[in-house]
């Protein structure tokens, strides 16, 4: 019996908690013991640029922001779990590292 810890990363909560919530029932639906999924803070990536690309005019800015979104998802259990949740479906835009413990 050993203990993974998946980390989930994007930038659309919805599809990031549907990952979550297959990840969830495959725990429960197997019996194992689970802790998550554990929120991370959000990071902010902010970029201002010039409106217009010469110096001509009056100061006008753009903002530009995207936000990172984290969970962690701690799972106790055997090979035949782990193997399950391998095979969830994850959307191009969710990023999965799993590291064993």
């Amino acid at each position: 019996m050993g203990k993974a810890r998946i980390k989930l990363i994007g930038r659309n909560p919805v599809e990031l908690d549907s990952v979550c919530t297959q990840i969830v029932e495959i725990a429960k639906a197997t019996g194992v013991e689970l802790r998550g999924p554990v929120p991370l803070p959000t990071k902010r990536l902010k970029i201002s640029t010039r409106r217009t690309p010469c110096g001509d005019g009056s100061d006008t800015y753009e903002h530009w922001e995207m936000r990172i979104r984290k969970r962690i998802i701690d799972v106790a259990g055997d090979e035949r779990t782990l193997r399950q949740i391998m095979r969830v479906k994850v959307p191009d835009t969710v990023h999965i590292e799993i590291s064993l413990e």
